[in-house]
């Protein structure tokens, strides 16, 4: 198999699904790109997409000894859970923007502990969204926090797309390219 390929387990598959499907909803629905669309909306998608499967498969990472896409699937598979559980509560504002800035610093963790260059995609664009999102939840800003909805299906996009890859053995990286002739790397 090409180096440029990515076979992925089944789990990675099914978790990388699970988180594509329930950033591109909920990044949709804070976007307001589709009028009448809204972040409640994906509540339910969050809740066992987002929560439970993504809870599953981060179990099932753990007993096949992948400790960091364990790690990540069932810390997120709580966070969008406990999301999903309590959204349409009586949290304040600035009760919301902490959750989100809480659910950012497991999501920086994640970011800087994957090696897989679309899983640190995935997981640096999401981070974005939810400090977006945090600060438009303290500020009371609409539109900050359609900018951190498309941040949100930006990352559900490439969430989406490793999965596919892995699927579909499409390339995962750019190829590379060979130095010209005198070019040397020193290290």
């Amino acid at each position: 198999m090409d180096n440029d390929v990515s076979a992925g387990s089944t789990t990675t598959i099914v978790g990388r699904l699970a988180l594509g499907i329930t950033l591109l909803a909920f990044g949709l629905g804070n976007s307001g790109l589709i009028d009448g669309v809204t972040a409640a909306d994906a509540v339910s998608l969050a809740h066992y997409v987002g929560g439970v499967a993504l809870f599953v498969a981060g179990l099932f990472a753990f007993r096949d000894r992948d400790t960091v896409t364990g790690t990540a699937f069932s810390a997120l598979g709580a966070l969008w859970f406990t999301w999903a559980v309590s959204a349409g509560g009586q949290a304040s504002d600035n009760a919301a923007g902490l959750f989100l800035l809480l659910f950012a610093l497991v999501v920086l963790s994640l970011t800087v502990a994957v090696g897989d260059p679309l899983a640190k995609g995935t997981y640096g664009l999401f981070l974005v969204s939810l400090v977006l999102l945090a600060i438009a939840g303290f500020a009371d800003n609409d539109g900050l926090a359609k900018v951190g909805g498309w941040f949100a299906v930006a990352a559900g996009a490439v969430a989406w797309y490793a999965a596919t890859a892995a699927l579909a053995q499409w390339p995962t990286a750019l190829p590379r390219r060979a130095a010209r002739r005198g070019v040397t790397v020193a290290g």
